[in-house]
């Protein structure tokens, strides 16, 4: 074993998936038990949990990349001590990955690492480390009008607050305006004390007449798989952020996890009459070449609608429970379906549909695709598809066999959101793809972080490497534009270039785009 860091208090030698094989250093002053008790767990469990959605994208680039430079995170100790992390991936027979922990002389500005992790990760990375100290927390503030948005300094305060105030290792975010969760850090949190010091906050600043409302998810998983305990926090998050605690006691949240699978037998049959009665309509965002704004293709963006026809519910929502209710796959056939009825009256034009990791690894799915696409001439050179990470792809072999039948037709394969989560990297290495699209986290952040544009930077490479093309999402203005030019990136998505709409551009050979009405 090879370590050139003198410095280093831990020495760590892991395998690819990030589990540890080796363990020396100060393990015991740090963290309370000797090195070789550390042997067989992950290593993100050195990590304190705020740092770790982070953490697990760098490991990542590290296995990809083969070094991770000097990155600032915070130890899973007491202190949530701040240390420089640094790896090596060691081709030697076995690779294995090295990495270096060591003490700084003082915690170094900026936030933590890049990781773009989403809404679920933190809480997700809880349920797989079997480390709850808690429930996870919902605090909503509500006005007269209704919901309540504080101004951007009071809403940092409250977060600032509720960090404070929930213990060792507790992260609050705000998942919409005025609405924020709280995971649990070491050891439960209070509750009504958290609410009574954001009532304070507002109080101090002279806001009157809102209310504070509170709502606990237990996370216990007894009865249920890992897998869903997994969809049904990610619908949790997902009916907060649109309709509050309301929303996640109607949903059966108020009986944690277990409460809402219990509940959820009525929801999946009115979902699954929704799908078949395709109450839902396909919105088309172009994407765009950003030197010459010339649209490349349009993803195609689920609008589901109300039993009015009129109102539209959350498209993060509708998705997050069909997958917690196992009608993913009838969801995505019905968007396919769409899709494929939308590029055939489109000319020329191709659209992107998303495909979840569930439906991506069935055989019954990739055989009915197969159908699709040898029975309809010219619609795969309509088509592309977005691998989604809604859900995580547990047999990449089968995902493989429809990746190969996609491309035996020659539709191009993007991954989504890549840099939200760590197994993007995974199947960068196991799939052949065309386009990797830049989760929009990193864009509305490169312009004011250096270790934002530095993360980009580095996907960008990485896709180079397997003869992919990079899209960046959410680009909102023309700094941004260049940024991503600058940066490597060639194609983009975003309100920059066009919202949404329910009409789909038409191009004919010969001819500028239309819209097809």
């Amino acid at each position: 074993m090879v370590f050139a860091f003198a410095a280093a208090e831990l020495l760590i030698e892991a395998d690819l998936r990030g589990c540890i094989t080796f363990a020396e250093g100060a393990f015991r002053a740090r963290f309370g038990r000797p090195a070789q008790d550390f042997v067989g767990q992950r290593v993100i469990s050195l990590v304190a949990p705020s740092d770790r959605p982070g953490f697990a994208t760098a490991l990542a680039l590290l296995v990809e990349q083969g070094r991770l430079k000097p990155a600032v995170i915070a130890l899973a100790d007491t202190a949530a001590t701040a240390f420089s992390v640094s790896g090596l991936r060691l081709d030697d027979g076995d690779e294995k990955l090295a990495l270096t922990f060591a003490p700084l002389p003082r915690e170094l500005p900026g936030g933590p690492l890049p990781g773009g992790p989403g809404l679920a990760s933190m809480a997700e990375e809880i349920l797989r480390t079997g480390e709850p100290g808690g429930p996870v927390g919902f605090l909503e503030l509500t006005g007269p009008g209704g919901r309540f948005a504080p101004g951007g300094e009071v809403s940092r305060e409250i977060q600032a607050e509720l960090n404070k105030q929930a213990g060792e290792g507790a992260v609050a975010t705000e998942l919409a305006a005025g609405r924020y969760r709280v995971l649990p850090g070491r050891t439960p949190f209070d509750l009504p004390s958290l609410t009574s010091a954001v009532a304070e906050i507002l109080k101090d600043r002279g806001v009157k007449d809102v209310s504070v409302g509170a709502m606990a998810v237990q996370l216990q998983t007894e009865g249920l798989s890992q897998v869903q305990a997994t969809r049904a926090l990610r619908f949790a998050l997902a009916a907060f952020a649109r309709g509050g605690n309301d929303a996640l006691e109607k949903a059966g949240f108020d009986g944690g996890l277990a409460g809402f699978l219990d509940s959820a037998s009525e929801r999946a049959a009115s979902l699954r009459r929704s799908i078949a009665e395709r109450r839902f309509r396909m919105a088309f965002q172009p994407i765009v070449s950003i030197a010459d704004r010339e649209p490349h293709h349009y993803e195609a963006l689920i609008r589901p609608l109300q039993d009015d026809d009129k109102a539209m519910s959350h498209p993060g929502e509708f998705v997050a429970l069909a997958e917690a209710v196992g009608l993913t796959e009838e969801l995505d056939w019905a968007v396919v379906s769409a899709v494929c009825e939308a590029a055939g009256a489109a000319g020329g034009t191709r659209v992107a549909c998303n495909l979840s990791g569930l439906s991506l690894q069935s055989p019954k799915f990739r055989e009915d695709m197969k159908t699709l696409l040898e029975n309809t001439p010219g619609i795969a050179e309509r088509l592309v598809v977005e691998i989604t990470e809604t859900a995580e792809i547990e047999d990449e072999a089968e995902a493989a066999r429809m990746i190969e039948v996609l491309r035996e037709h020659k539709i191009p394969v993007c991954l989504d959101d890549f840099g939200a989560g760590a197994a993007a990297f995974r199947y960068l290495r196991a799939f052949k793809v065309d386009y990797v699209k830049v989760d929009g986290i990193y864009v509305a952040n490169a312009l004011q972080s250096e270790r934002d544009r530095g993360f980009i930077a580095a996907m960008v490479d990485l896709a180079r490497t397997v003869g992919a093309q990079v899209v960046a999402e959410r680009i909102e203005t023309e700094e941004e534009a260049a940024l991503m030019l600058e940066l490597g990136v060639r194609y983009g998505q975003g309100y920059l270039f066009g919202k949404p709409k329910m009409e789909l551009a038409v191009r004919r050979a010969g001819q500028a785009w239309q819209e097809a009405k």
